[in-house]
């Protein structure tokens, strides 16, 4: 996680040219850190694990700014419609990044246009479990199951 919050704040400092090119020092005030999602979850998590140590590095408080609802979206707009001066960083996933476009119509931001990655800082192992009941012992299996018993 330290090499993360590093990562983070080279990437805003160099990539503030607007602050930069005013003369402004930065960071002078605090930076927002969007969270797509609810306190308390996974992403919220990472998010306070990291922040303190950005915090430090940047020598300005990295404020968490939980946008939950419409699968992260409201968060996406928020993060890609801010002023891009760097005070405004967004912590995305795979859904809000890259699932997301692909399953809604109308997306409030083009995330490959209008986001610029920064830095992986964690990876988050998913796994796929069923009941022991259900006469499925791979990933095949289960879908050949829903198949032939669709809406069971």
């Amino acid at each position: 996680m330290k090499l993360a919050a590093s990562t983070i704040a080279l990437a805003i400092a160099l990539f503030s040219a607007a602050v930069l090119a005013q003369g402004s020092a930065y960071p002078n005030r605090s930076v927002r850190m969007v969270v797509p999602f609810a306190p308390g979850g996974a992403s919220d998590f990472v998010a306070r694990i990291i922040t303190p140590r950005l915090g430090e590095l940047l020598g300005h408080q990295v404020v968490v700014d939980n946008r939950p609802g419409a699968s992260g979206n409201i968060g996406l707009e928020a993060a890609g419609k801010a002023a891009p001066d760097g005070y405004t960083v967004f912590l995305g996933n795979i859904g809000t990044i890259a699932i997301n476009p692909a399953v809604f119509k109308d997306m409030p931001i083009d995330t490959q246009r209008d986001l610029f990655p920064v830095s992986l800082v964690a990876e988050v192992p998913s796994i796929l479990v069923v009941n022991p009941s259900v006469a499925a012992g791979s990933v095949g299996e289960l879908v050949e199951l829903a198949r032939a018993k669709p809406g069971v």
